[in-house]
């Protein structure tokens, strides 16, 4: 079980990643809420923000941060955020909050990733949270039944669409024992926009809250 008090110690601890005058990606979540409240309770002058979801972006007008286009800024230091997994080499599942895509994205043009936690996310094998991926609203039911072949149980989550307009099939009973190799194959199948695997762009650090503190990983 999560405890919001672990979320935050994390999320302040990353503050010493922050370099100021400068822009920085951000994810999507409870535990980035709490990294983007501590950038504001610490007065931290950075430049603004690239932001991963319509959530994020609505928080950072609320604190005045200012929000970029990926577009327009090119490259990124660092990027900051959560994960529903990860596991002992920095590979993460992500997406339970349906912004995977736009978060791979802002991963990949990052050149750190920095990744928060509590540790209830610490899995020795990615799988037992069930791994998200954004599908084309036409391709759901045949991106679902190329899933079953493959050993995986798909289940749409119904009433939700991502910031792009497209469906979540969360996969239940996988046990990943190779996530660069899964998330390659799921990529392949037609109809599939972004997988929440973040296997072949792991987390560079991950920063991990729990009762006996803040550890950093590697």
């Amino acid at each position: 079980m999560s405890n919001p008090s672990d979320k935050q110690r994390a999320a302040e601890a990353a503050l010493k990643y922050v370099d100021e005058d400068t822009i920085i990606g951000i994810g999507t979540g409870s535990t980035v809420n709490y990294f983007i409240d501590a950038v504001v309770a610490q007065k931290l002058r950075i430049r603004g923000a690239v932001s991963s979801s319509n959530a994020t972006s609505e928080r950072l007008k609320e604190k005045k941060i200012e929000i970029f286009d990926l577009n327009a800024v090119g490259s990124i230091d660092f990027y900051f955020d959560g994960a529903d997994e990860c596991d002992p080499h920095l590979r993460l599942i992500k997406g339970g909050g349906a912004a995977l895509t736009r978060e791979k994205i802002i991963a990949a043009a990052s050149r750190r990733f920095v990744c928060i936690v509590d540790e209830s996310k610490q899995v020795g094998v990615l799988g037992k949270f069930p791994l998200p991926v954004e599908v084309v609203p036409m391709a759901r039911s045949y991106v679902a039944r190329q899933i079953v072949v493959m050993g995986g149980h798909p289940v749409w989550r119904e009433n939700v669409i991502t910031d792009n307009g497209n469906a979540i099939l969360d996969v239940y009973g996988l046990s990943i024992v190779d996530p660069v190799g899964l998330e390659t194959t799921l990529n392949q199948i037609t109809g599939v926009v972004m997988v929440g695997l973040f296997a072949r762009r792991p987390a560079d650090v991950v920063i991990v809250g729990g009762a006996g503190g803040v550890k950093v990983l590697p």
